[in-house]
């Protein structure tokens, strides 16, 4: 029981800046906090309603096995002690998306290639740079695209800023092009059932780059290159190439290609 409700106030702690500022919030002793938040103390049952009612979870709650309690706030995000008389509709809706989306996302942290079938140039592949960190309670993405379809001295330099949230096993990615602000794009990814994360397949939904700016689904690959890179190399690596390109995987070649068999009725991501 104090392990898990250990964990369960580390959880509910995550939701805030830091410690220090429940602790602060809380007017409870840090000392003291902490040892509630490594399982050595238990807090009195007027300790207990004090911060369940600090949170708005049930002091029997936070006693719950961690894993269902994770469930639980998932369901139902708990509540952040902010001034919602000064947050606008969508920042208080964003919130309550963002509380229930961030669990499980550490380990997506880092920067991918990303693959599909370019919209703006039909029959070319297209490898993008991602990268994907954490900011205090959120997590951040950017995908910088690199083209040079004419081959011109001077290559086209898109960069594209978004955030992420992993909901009942998806990962959802949505973001807009930061330069021009003329589109918006929307991924979702099957998550990696892997400590270690390789690559992660789905379905990109936006808009053609051409004139007609028509609206394209392309299955799309995420292939992992750790949390740290030589970003001048490999922005340099990025931009169109062939769908017969040696230079891609032969296992990404096939993975976005936008088939369908017969009988189906949906345009499906590849598993």
């Amino acid at each position: 029981m104090a392990q898990d409700l250990a964990d369960n106030l580390q959880l509910l702690c995550s939701y805030y800046k830091s410690v220090a500022d429940v602790c602060r919030r809380l007017n409870i002793n840090r000392a003291q906090f902490n040892r509630y938040l490594n399982g050595t103390t238990l807090p009195s049952k007027s300790t207990q309603r004090r911060i369940g009612e600090f949170f708005g979870v049930e002091p029997s709650e936070m006693a719950l096995p961690h894993a269902q309690f994770v469930k639980l706030v998932q369901a139902r995000p708990i509540r952040q002690n902010e001034d919602v008389k000064n947050l606008t509709p969508e920042q208080v809706q964003f919130n309550q998306l963002n509380q229930a989306g961030q669990n499980g996302l550490a380990k997506y942290a880092g920067y991918y290639f990303e693959y599909y079938l370019s919209m703006a140039c039909p029959g070319k592949i297209l490898r993008t740079l991602v990268h994907i960190e954490s900011q205090g309670d959120k997590t951040y993405y950017q995908r910088t695209e690199r083209l040079n379809p004419r081959h011109s001295k001077k290559s086209f330099h898109g960069v594209y800023n978004g955030v992420v949230q992993l909901l009942s096993d998806r990962l959802f990615l949505i973001d807009y092009e930061s330069q021009t602000h003329v589109e918006m794009t929307q991924t979702i990814l099957y998550p990696s059932f892997q400590n270690r994360v390789e690559r992660l397949t789905g379905l990109r939904l936006g808009v053609s780059g051409s004139g007609e700016r028509a609206p394209c689904c392309a299955r799309v690959v995420y292939e992992y290159l750790g949390e740290s890179i030589n970003k001048k190399h490999v922005v340099s690596q990025c931009g169109l190439y062939d769908v017969a390109s040696e230079q891609i995987d032969e296992d990404i070649r096939q993975s976005v290609k936008n088939d369908m068999k017969e009988g189906d009725w949906h345009f499906r991501a590849r598993f």
